[in-house]
């Protein structure tokens, strides 16, 4: 809900040239607390003018060639600092995490940590940015260099708010490019409290980074279409992400990565470790709260072992407490709004109308639980891929299990879907193994686990899940430009004429 100006709620400002605002306008956002629904803070509902003054001060704070200049020691000096920030507030940003996001504190607690080191890490690669020389046919030095690509707007989701922007943050800060960061409209305040990070580190140039706060529609589209704009790096729907595309294409053709939807196979084959396989399905699907890009939403399970593994999992969801965030005790947390939870209790309607059998879970929760935003996790058994519950991401906690009679049919199943972003298989066979990583056409891909996430590995999908990658080397590329350089060792003319 968006209100005028209210005096008896904390406004927590934008961040834009060095300095925090409340923006040209007077409208406020509501955040609100999706374990009971109260309002948490108010943040500005930036205009495009707005947006228009952040992009400006990163184009600023790029041509004036301060940032873009500093070598590598010295924008690596500044991500460590970010790093040991993070880690000396992370008790205090990752209460605030789940207060605003609802996700229980023991996971936000392993996101900061992660953030932390995605800082560390990508300070480890701002020394190690390099080309190469070219060998060519002539009395010349060709040499390839990497520039920083320019201007970044950096769009990330609400499910892992301050992660997210990590992940993108850092690479961007390490390759030496400025940037506008927008976060998701329902949970910007841990980035916002990283404002204040950056704020107090003096070797950081003001304007580098600007965060502003606001709607997609507007502030989003604005980042896109803007002709300062160099880059759009977005994590987010696929819907989104088209659209992002379409407005870059557009405008001044700006380079443009994103990291989109899914709906991963986690396939477990007869041979497979049984109870570790049964917890793995409840977690890859379930974790925070199924609002997972990667979350493995299909599991695929072979016919022999298939009642016994859907009993197995109704048994073990038994024992999963939902409830607010706070209470270590609670394994699932509130979505993320009511819009959202809205849109879950949906797919779950889908799904027993289109003659999925719900078997448990499934149902908003009341009581205690009433003012806050909490469904009980949701399995649904004897699902044929062609239902919507199998082909649309759901974003959160409900669980397709289709079962399949061979290796053949679990690989045709797996690679019916217009997404690619992950995938998993659970084999004591290593040659079934391989053979199906190697079959399914997913960026991410494990073998008996499913959603470790590492700073140093690639991260992005196929298809309709995205282009580009994060992270790893891929995280730095993907904010550099490559330049030929050519120096013609000839003395004398060419001799052309």
């Amino acid at each position: 809900m968006n209100t005028e100006l209210k005096n008896d709620l904390k406004t927590v400002p934008m961040y834009i040239g060095g300095e925090f605002t409340t923006g040209a306008g007077s409208v406020l956002m509501d955040i609100i607390n999706p374990a009971n629904g109260e309002v948490l803070a108010q943040v500005p509902q930036a205009t495009r003018q707005d947006m228009q003054s952040a992009i400006r001060a990163a184009r600023t704070a790029f041509d004036s060639g301060e940032w873009r200049q500093a070598t590598g020691i010295q924008r690596a000096t500044v991500l460590f600092k970010i790093a040991a920030a993070l880690r000396a507030k992370a008790s205090e940003l990752a209460e605030l995490e789940t207060l605003n996001m609802g996700k229980p504190l023991f996971e936000s607690e392993y996101d900061l940590g992660d953030a932390a080191t995605c800082f560390e890490y990508f300070g480890g690669w701002a020394t190690k940015i390099y080309g190469e020389v070219n060998p060519v046919p002539d009395n010349a030095v060709s040499m390839s260099m990497k520039e920083p690509v320019g201007v970044c707007g950096l769009i990330v989701p609400w499910n892992y708010p301050l992660l997210m922007a990590a992940w993108k943050l850092a690479p961007a800060l390490a390759a030496g490019c400025t940037m506008v960061l927008k976060p998701a409209e329902t949970t910007p305040l841990s980035v916002l409290e990283l404002a204040k990070i950056l704020d107090g580190i003096e070797e950081l140039p003001k304007g580098v980074v600007n965060i502003v706060t606001g709607l997609g529609e507007e502030v989003g589209a604005e980042l896109a279409e803007n002709h300062q704009v160099d880059k759009v790096a977005f994590t987010g729907s696929t819907e989104v992400g088209r659209l992002i595309m379409k407005a870059a294409a557009d405008s001044n053709l700006k380079k443009v990565s994103l990291e989109l939807g899914g709906k991963s196979p986690n396939i477990f084959f007869e041979d497979c470790d049984f109870e570790a396989g049964v917890e793995n399905a409840l977690f890859a699907c379930f974790v925070n709260q199924g609002e997972v890009c990667s979350a493995g939403s299909r599991i695929l399970v072979q016919k022999s072992i298939y009642e016994k593994f859907v009993t197995a999992m109704v048994e073990k969801c038994k024992t999963i407490q939902v409830g607010p965030g706070m209470n270590p005790e609670n394994k699932l947390g509130a979505l993320v709004s009511e819009e959202h939870l809205n849109r879950v209790m949906e797919y779950i309607a889908k799904g027993k109308a289109e003659g999925a059998q719900l078997v448990f879970g499934g149902e908003r929760l009341g009581g205690d639980l009433a003012k806050g935003f909490f469904v009980s996790p949701a399995i649904f058994a004897q699902v044929n891929n062609q239902m919507t519950i199998a082909r649309e991401e759901i974003f959160g906690p409900v669980a397709a299990v289709i079962p399949f009679e061979d290796e053949a049919e679990a690989i045709a199943i797996a690679n019916d879907t217009p997404y690619g972003l992950a995938g998993a298989v659970w084999t004591r066979d290593i040659f079934k193994a391989m053979r199906v990583s190697k079959a399914v056409r997913a960026g991410i891909f494990w073998v008996n686990h499913m959603q470790p996430t590492y700073c140093e590995a690639p991260w992005g999908g196929y298809k309709q899940s995205g282009t580009g990658r994060e992270l790893g080397k891929y995280g730095v590329e993907n904010f550099l430009e490559t330049k030929q350089l050519h120096i013609n060792l000839n003395e004398g003319p060419m001799g052309w004429y």
